[in-house]
């Protein structure tokens, strides 16, 4: 499995691997037909093209030649010094072998200025919230608009340290 940027041709693969995450993570939690409206809405083939291009950004695929079995998506602020990660997920089949730390890793590595890397998750999603606190990540804080203003769906925040 290897790392790599994203592009228009793996955006129908990664929406896949959105969709496929999104209902094995969160349907015990919101329903299988809130999950779809998510899905539709924040992993639309638009949604996930202008991420693409979005300035002070990365977007990642892991890639092992034949399926994209995880992705990431982070942003930084106007001055380089906050990222904030968007999206980090794994294929259920694949979970549990490293790819999201190899993930992780790139996203840390591509915002080589930044100071801190926060992230939103949900309350009830213990195996991610277990893994980012596995590296190196802690609770700081809440949000009732997980994703952005207005979604009404509270988070927990979490951030590490990157000096």
């Amino acid at each position: 499995m290897f790392v790599r940027t994203a592009g228009e041709r793996d955006l129908e693969a990664i929406r896949a691997l959105l969709v496929e995450t999104w209902h094995a993570t969160y349907d015990g939690i919101y329903g299988a037909e809130k999950v779809t409206e998510i899905t539709d809405d924040w992993h639309s083939i638009a949604a996930l093209r202008r991420r693409l291009t979005r300035p002070n950004s990365e977007f990642l695929a892991a890639d092992d030649g034949k399926r994209i079995a995880g992705m990431a998506y982070a942003e930084a602020d106007e001055t380089g010094g906050t990222v904030t990660l968007r999206q980090l997920y794994v294929l259920p089949a694949f979970q549990g072998r490293g790819i999201g730390s190899m993930l992780l890793d790139e996203v840390i590595e591509s915002f080589s200025e930044a100071k801190l890397l926060r992230l939103e998750v949900e309350e009830a999603n213990e195996k991610a919230i277990a893994f980012y606190v596995a590296q190196g990540f802690a609770r700081t804080g809440r949000t009732a608009d997980c994703g952005g203003e207005g979604s009404d769906i509270p988070a927990l925040v979490y951030e590490m340290p990157l000096v």
